[in-house]
């Protein structure tokens, strides 16, 4: 028989053993979550510096205008300039124009998003404003192309720590989660309103060069992002029912099994059908490959999704 006195030192014992452990876990996450954090803000300011240092070398030694609110911001700027002789700063007409966008951010899309968009938006404004003009090149051509990359990259930075460049970005991720749309391409399409009033205001050549920038930055943004990419993938697979479930584990999408015949075997045969994000495809098939290793996958660009479509929600 246990006296008292043991029975409750066992227990103290124990409780102790578990409130050290539980102290471990979270120091763990912690530290986790402070690497996290770490991580996110040398992106984002790195971001941050790459769109100025873009925008004070290839835009404006090429007069080029990159679309979004930082087109219109350049484009406000040029105007005063040429037409009214006055000097505007960078960052206030900047900061003024994604009152709106920011609004939308914290409203529809998450704080915390939308808290790191803004210090990117602030901090690459500061760092225009304060940066000289550089001449790399006066080549247009290699201008718009190189200019095009830099600022996608730098706007890819931000969309891999789920925040944001700021402007027309917090619209097209908001249709992109609201409508299921690629974001990108709607990005591209806000976009020839500046560039017709570019071209109206200081002449066609410069606003179609611009085209071509926007194409270079919305191309290295689909090629490097895609989170809001659709793909359908066909799984032939012995273990549907297992396969589903890893489909769900990952990506929290469900699955359709559909039955057929193997046309070399004459055999049954099952398809595990879905539809899921582009981004979470790859960690998907090695899901899969743990299940059943001899899996066939076909994965399949998806343009269009009507119905229900489960995103993961922005913080």
């Amino acid at each position: 028989m246990v006296t008292p006195a043991v029975f409750y030192a066992v227990n103290d014992l124990k409780i102790g053993e578990i409130k050290v452990k539980e102290r471990s876990e979270k120091s763990k996450y912690l530290k986790i979550d402070l690497n996290r954090e770490a991580i996110k803000i040398l992106a984002l300011t790195l971001s941050a510096v790459l769109t100025a240092v873009d925008t004070k070398t290839f835009i404006n030694t090429g007069h080029l205008y990159p679309g979004g609110v930082g087109g219109v911001t350049l484009l406000i700027q040029r105007v005063a300039a040429q037409y009214f002789d006055v000097s505007i700063g960078y960052m206030p007409v900047n900061i003024l124009l994604n009152a709106v966008p920011v609004y939308i951010g914290f409203r529809f899309l998450g704080k915390r998003f939308t808290a790191y968009s803004c210090y990117t938006i602030v901090l690459a404004s500061v760092i225009t404003d304060m940066i000289p003009s550089y001449v790399v090149t006066y080549d247009i051509l290699l201008i718009s192309i190189f200019g095009g990359l830099i600022g996608g990259f730098a706007s890819v930075l931000c969309l891999w720590v789920d925040a944001t460049a700021g402007g027309t970005d917090f619209i097209s991720i908001y249709l992109s989660v609201k409508r299921g749309m690629d974001a990108w391409n709607i990005l591209l399409g806000f976009n020839i309103i500046i560039l017709a009033a570019a071209g109206l205001l200081f002449g066609w050549d410069k606003a179609l060069y611009s085209i071509i920038f926007q194409y270079a930055f919305t191309q290295i943004i689909q090629a490097l992002y895609h989170k809001y990419q659709q793909q359908t993938l066909f799984i032939v697979t012995k273990e549907p029912y297992k396969v589903s479930q890893a489909i769900y584990d990952v990506s929290c999408h469900g699955a359709t099994v559909l039955s057929g015949t193997g046309s070399y075997e004459q055999k049954e045969r099952n398809v595990v059908y879905s539809i899921v994000s582009r981004g979470e495809t790859k960690q998907i098939m090695n899901a899969v490959r743990k299940v059943d290793r001899e899996a066939f996958v076909n994965a399949i660009r998806t343009e269009q999704v009507r119905g229900y479509f489960y995103q993961k929600p922005i913080e």
